[in-house]
């Protein structure tokens, strides 16, 4: 297990989007993020996500797979398609465990899988896990 200063310390600053149609995931996720001192930026659908994506620029993206209207594939999908953000990480969120929801969301082009109900240790790793990469890539924030 890693040191959890050092991971907090690690995702400091960070822009994360949650996207997810239940209110009580978005709202863990924007306790445990804040808490580890990131902006959150929270999106109720793919719908909703897809508008605030472009003003907000987030760092890292969580999306839940089964959502009504646009799922978390497709928005993945049309994260990954567009130009701007095909380097952001989009982690997937599902309450299943199975294979097949992980290799679906390897071909829409997910970063990582994370298995709900998520603890507040796999969701700042998860986030950590790209953090470095992503102040490499971006020259810092």
């Amino acid at each position: 297990m890693t040191d959890p200063i050092a991971t907090t310390s690690e995702v400091e600053g960070l822009k994360v989007m949650v996207i997810d149609d239940s209110n009580t995931i978005r709202r863990s996720a924007e306790i445990f993020l804040l808490q580890a001192g990131c902006q959150v930026i929270l999106a109720d659908d793919g719908f909703d996500a897809l508008a605030k994506i472009a003003d907000h620029r987030p760092d890292v993206i969580f999306v839940d797979i089964m959502m009504p209207r646009l799922d978390g594939y497709l928005t993945c999908a049309l994260i990954k398609k567009n130009a701007k953000f095909k380097s952001t990480p989009v982690v997937m969120l599902s309450s299943k465990d199975g294979l097949f929801d992980r290799a679906r969301g390897r071909m829409v082009g997910s970063d990582q899988y994370l298995t709900k109900p998520f603890t507040k240790e796999s969701l700042i790793s998860a986030v950590a896990s790209f953090s470095n990469r992503d102040r490499a890539i971006n020259g810092g924030h």
